[in-house]
């Protein structure tokens, strides 16, 4: 792949893993309504995303697409975790 089909499909991806953790603002709402889910899924995206958010700002050369997609997961992921609880 070109480096300018690497730089799209990092966007893209990026994209996607928002999309992705935005989505657990529908489960919060029906958390706060009384419809409990499960806290364990939304836990361990939380901290699955914390370890991308923390490699991607540590490596030597910023990953920023990985910290970027995956910072919403860690707040979302918790907030959805407490609520569920």
């Amino acid at each position: 792949m070109t480096e300018k089909q690497i730089r799209l499909l990092a966007v893209v991806a990026t994209v996607a893993s928002i999309c992705m953790y935005v989505s657990y603002v529908f489960q919060i709402q029906n958390n706060l309504a009384g419809n409990k889910g499960s806290p364990i899924q939304p836990l361990c995206a939380a901290i699955n995303c914390t370890l991308w958010v923390v490699y991607g700002l540590f490596k030597k050369d910023r990953d920023w697409p990985i910290a970027i997609a995956n910072a919403p997961g860690v707040v979302l992921g918790i907030i959805t975790c407490v609520t569920s609880l």
